[in-house]
């Protein structure tokens, strides 16, 4: 006798049942199939005398790093190793994200410029460079570019002590002194109530409908708290320290940056400006065009209608696809590798070669750049959940 839909359990005939259950049993495959793997990979490396374990990290690492933000030496350990790759690959990733940011939004407006030459220059250089291979580009800007300057006795001399050599790019930079703490100290309490007075005054124009006067007062918070640091300490918060080329031919002072760095910023962030361009331009074009007509009607300047009536609309289309960009140039950074300049997963190769621990090594690689990915994508997300409408 058949079994009519009738007779099941009611929990058997729930659709809700299903959809939970079918999703606990996915998750139970998966995570089995994660135990089964591991438990594999365990007992192959334990017969090959090679147990897994992270002990290596304490090892004497034994070889240079040409490059580095913190003390390291070759005595240092394998650890300290990948931290000073860590910081090296944070650096390129924090400057690039904000470099390109900047230029990519120029050029995105610039494709939608009246100006015929600006705005087909801007077009021959998005589909000129998002269509060649990332790494060509790096091989290029390093060995057609950067290797081909002079040597610092003849080097390119720039106004504002700027030095172009193959050794270095020299430019001036900011020294600390004893005034320097002091003066962040109250620059930052300045910036905080800045903030406070910033949304304070964004509420009563929003809510009352005065006028908010926002970046008068703001402006005037952080001026007060640079005033009363000055008052204080008497000194200036930092002092230049100007780059020059010494008698004996050598580049001393001043910020010294690696053909190696260079390259890898300026070809990431060349290559990323041309997506972040046409994101910019797509966010733009978003914006119904009733409200360009409705600022002009209002009598608003061409400048002050994209900064505050389109940009802030189009940033709820651009910051999602931004954020991919975001994600995609800190990843990109791994090719690193290909210019020699020594960020982390460089240094983490050359750990693998060293340790012969494969796995391990592959496995703090990824967890590296899982986290990194994770707080960028985590962070533009709070940004964009700040500019998306509000409903009342």
């Amino acid at each position: 006798m058949a079994l009519k839909p009738q007779n099941l359990p009611q929990l058997l005939r729930d659709s809700r049942f299903w959809k939970i259950a079918l999703q606990a049993i996915a998750v139970l495959l998966v995570v089995a199939t994660v135990i089964i793997l591991t438990d594999n990979l365990i007992y192959n490396r334990q017969l090959l005398g090679r147990p897994l374990g992270f002990e290596f990290l304490d090892s004497q690492a034994s070889f240079d790093i040409g490059e580095r933000l913190i003390n390291y030496e070759r005595s240092n350990s394998f650890g300290r190793a990948m931290v000073v790759g860590l910081l090296n690959s944070l650096r390129i990733m924090v400057f690039g994200i904000i470099l390109a940011t900047i230029f990519g939004l120029l050029v995105g407006i610039a494709r939608l410029s009246d100006n015929w030459l600006l705005r087909n220059l801007a077009l021959v250089y998005v589909e000129i460079v998002r269509n060649t291979p990332l790494l060509l580009q790096l091989l290029f800007w390093y060995s057609a570019v950067f290797l081909q300057l002079p040597l610092p006795e003849t080097s390119i001399a720039l106004p504002g002590s700027i030095y172009l050599t193959k050794k270095a790019i020299a430019l001036p930079w900011l020294t600390s002194n004893t005034a320097t703490g002091i003066w962040l100290i109250l620059l930052s309490i300045g910036i905080i109530i800045a903030a406070l007075v910033w949304r304070w005054r964004g509420h009563l124009r929003v809510e009352q409908g005065k006028p908010g006067r926002i970046i008068l007062w703001t402006s005037g918070m952080i001026i007060t708290a640079l005033i009363i640091a000055l008052i204080v300490t008497q000194s200036a918060p930092f002092l230049w320290n100007l780059p020059r080329v010494t008698t004996d031919a050598q580049l001393e002072g001043g910020l010294q940056l690696s053909p190696e760095f260079c390259a890898l910023l300026t070809g990431l962030v060349v290559y990323t400006v041309s997506f972040i361009a046409e994101i910019v331009r797509a966010g733009i074009q978003a914006v119904p065009k009733g409200q360009w007509e409705a600022a002009r009607a209002l009598g608003l300047k061409s400048g002050t209608i994209m900064q505050l009536v389109i940009l802030p609309q189009a940033l709820r289309v651009i910051i999602p696809s931004l954020t991919s960009q975001y994600l995609n140039l800190a990843k990109n950074s791994s090719l690193a590798i290909a210019i020699g300049f020594p960020d982390f997963y460089s240094i983490a190769n050359t750990t693998l070669n060293q340790t012969n621990k494969e796995v391990e090594v592959i496995l703090i690689i990824g967890a590296i750049y899982l986290i990194i990915s994770l707080i960028i994508s985590i962070s533009m997300n709070l940004f964009n959940r700040q500019v998306q409408i509000k409903e009342r």
